[in-house]
């Protein structure tokens, strides 16, 4: 375990890293089809900035996003107990609460430490869920606060965010920013421009696979641990199976932070997933109830 958060402690300085490397890139890319040096100077430096801000501002972006609401004991005391007293049991700060008003039934945890953690579940999970199965599903999500896999998501989160801007900025300045200078600069460096701004997107949903699909596999043997019942996070995730259906509100950036894929079923959202089947979860702890 504790191995596990200092290797997600390393990993939110790699991704951080490589995301000022690749926004220099781009920024590469642009003053040399532009010939303009402080385009890439002022690229890094706004860069660098947004990652600041997005490393405190992401939680609160994101529970925007998902249209969650923060909610208090006497707003559902089922849910609100179950978490305080799995805060209890973990020994971790209680986090902010929130339910998302949606059927499809999910649930994730944000922030960048345990001192600053935030749960959701939608209302769709909190309905189809016994007691024992709610427990197993929010202690899944508080083993992501206590592991510090939501610090590595926020971050992939913001890289997802940022990237997808870069993107629609890059094709605008290509179409637009051409007809104001007289179409100047490098064809090639227009080309190159494209393709960084096609694969980039590319690129942060595999990093977003990358990180994601191991630590699924460890929350759901942590929330065993934590529950001493494997029955409950197995039945839990085999109702997430059988019940599961697109959120109305999807947004790729967000998707590697819930339990399960919120998007719409695809061969490209399978293939690029950040979630791994949730048969192989069921079928890991099958097989380890004799060690928990």
């Amino acid at each position: 375990m504790y191995k596990q958060i200092a290797e997600n402690k390393r990993r939110t300085i790699y991704i951080i890293v490589g995301f000022v490397v690749l926004i220099g890139i781009i920024a590469g890319l642009f003053a040399w089809a532009y010939n303009d040096v402080w385009i890439a100077v002022w690229t890094v430096i706004a860069g660098i900035i947004y990652a600041v801000i997005q490393y405190y501002a992401s939680s609160s972006l994101a529970m925007a996003m998902t249209g969650a609401k923060e909610i208090e004991k006497k707003d559902n005391p089922r849910f609100y107990n179950i978490v305080e007293n799995l805060s209890i049991t973990t020994g971790l700060p209680m986090p902010k609460v929130y339910i998302i008003d949606d059927q499809a039934p999910n649930a994730f945890a944000t922030g960048r430490d345990p001192e600053h953690a935030s749960v959701a579940a939608t209302s769709g999970l909190i309905d189809i869920m016994d007691d024992k199965e709610l427990t197993a599903v929010m202690a899944h999500e508080m083993s992501h606060v206590k592991n510090y896999d939501i610090r590595v998501s926020m971050i992939v989160f913001g890289l997802v965010c940022v990237i997808g801007l870069i993107s629609d900025l890059a094709f605008r300045f290509m179409f637009y920013g051409n007809r104001r200078r007289d179409n100047e600069g490098s064809p090639v460096g227009y080309a190159l421009i494209i393709i960084a701004a096609i694969l980039s997107p590319l690129v942060a949903a595999i990093a977003q696979m990358a990180v994601s699909r191991q630590r699924e596999y460890l929350a759901d043997a942590s929330a065993v641990n934590i529950t001493r019942y494997p029955e409950g996070m197995i039945n839990a995730l085999k109702k997430l199976q059988s019940h599961s259906q697109p959120m109305k509100s999807q947004n790729i950036a967000t998707e590697a932070m819930y339990i399960n894929n919120p998007l719409r079923k695809g061969f490209f959202s399978n293939l690029l997933s950040s979630h791994p089947p949730i048969e192989k979860r069921i079928e890991r702890l099958e097989h380890g109830k004799q060690t928990f």
